[in-house]
């Protein structure tokens, strides 16, 4: 259930029309050494938050009423820093003992929502079904480190005109919903046609250009399946909350069978054996080599690897300490973007390994990055182990 502060910031975000939302990276809170912490802005996007351009040669700034969750007021600034190497907006000064902006704030989610700019509203969500809640009602998934909501609608990347013509035509002849796995396919398909360097990616690239292409390619099958449901008259209120859940729970579900399957499918490039949700105590979503030999009491300990796929695990992954429990040391795959440093060591200490694509590990605080594995990494692990 979304809390309090996340039903205002979606509310707050369609009322006004513009929203960015982006994970607290270690940057932001003054963990890499940079010039100075404070939220990173997205230049891209810049109208909507300064009345400056992003000009080389020159600073500039606005001093913006920013009101954090709905409680806290600050007297802030909207800093464009354009001298020197630099080349970046930042929203600074907050006051002594601002509580939103500490180590243990990285991989929060900041919603950020301009009314002005001279006046802001923030939220800072922390749990997993707050998050997947905001990204499902305004249309968004984050799958780097920020996404924006634009004059009411969600903001997108120019996309490859032969995928796109790929997943148009796909899209185009759909009369209904075809299961997860049907998308990933086409996916697959479609990276393989139109990426020449496919077949040269590593596991980490290969991982996040699946499911960002994946993800677009459910936006354009979402809009020509669901058009008809959102222009008609409703029969009354019950009946437009029933069809709006219905639209958020499946994009809320996609994402974590969207990154099951395109896990799997890098583990069969890379010839590893696996099973998917096997039929063991705790029912894991991945175990290496597979059911059969996790069944088998004769066959090598340290050949057995149990994995979790979780698309946000700040909460999630302790779930897996009681799958496949003949397996102490338990592995997380994840697209998670950013843990503090203190879960970061409560994993380590349960014998859970995190596992996050190259991407995503600069959102991770610099002492904790040593815990992380990529894809690529697992991958020559598991060779080993299978050896």
């Amino acid at each position: 259930m979304a809390s309090l502060a996340c039903e205002r910031a979606i509310s707050e975000a369609l009322r006004v029309g513009n929203a960015i939302l982006k994970f607290i990276s270690p940057n932001d809170v003054g963990l890499t050494g940079g010039h100075q912490c404070g939220y990173y802005l997205p230049k891209s996007v810049w109208k909507i938050f300064s009345p400056h351009p992003p000009k080389t040669g020159i600073n500039a700034e606005t001093t913006v009423q920013v009101v954090w969750n709905d409680q806290i007021e600050t007297a802030s600034r909207v800093k464009w820093y354009g001298k020197g190497t630099r080349s970046e907006y930042r929203l600074t000064r907050f006051g002594k003992g601002f509580p939103f902006l500490t180590p243990d704030n990285v991989g929060e989610l900041l919603v950020l929502i301009p009314e002005s700019h001279s006046r802001f509203l923030a939220y800072i969500l922390d749990s997993d079904e707050d998050i997947e809640e905001i990204e499902a009602s305004l249309s968004l998934e984050i799958i780097k480190t920020w996404a924006c909501f634009i004059n009411g609608t969600p903001q997108e990347e120019t996309e490859d005109e032969c995928i796109e013509r790929r997943f148009r035509k796909f899209a185009g002849n759909l009369p209904s919903f075809p299961p997860g796995q049907v998308f990933s396919e086409l996916t697959w398909s479609a990276l393989k046609e139109c990426i020449r360097s496919i077949d040269k990616l590593t596991a980490d690239k290969l991982l996040m250009s699946c499911m960002e292409a994946e993800y677009r390619l459910f936006r354009l099958a979402e809009r020509q399946i669901c058009q008809p449901d959102i222009v008609r008259v409703f029969r009354d209120v019950d009946d437009f909350i029933e069809t709006a859940a219905r639209i958020m729970n499946r994009r809320k579900s996609r994402a974590g069978r969207s990154l099951e399957n395109h896990v799997g499918y890098v583990l069969r490039r890379a010839g590893i054996p696996y099973s998917v949700r096997p039929n063991i105590d705790g029912k894991p979503d991945i175990v290496i080599p597979g059911e059969k030999e996790y069944l088998d009491t004769s066959y090598p300990l340290k050949k057995l690897i149990v994995v979790g796929i979780k698309t946000t695990c700040k909460d999630r992954w302790r779930q897996v300490l009681n799958e496949g429990k003949r397996v102490p040391e338990k592995h997380i795959i994840t697209t998670q973007q950013g843990i503090s440093g203190s879960q970061l060591s409560e994993m380590s200490e349960a014998k859970v390994q995190l596992i996050v694509p190259d991407d995503l590990h600069k959102l991770y605080p610099p002492k904790a990055k040593m815990n992380l594995m990529n894809m690529e990494g697992f991958i020559k692990s598991a060779k080993s182990k299978l050896a």
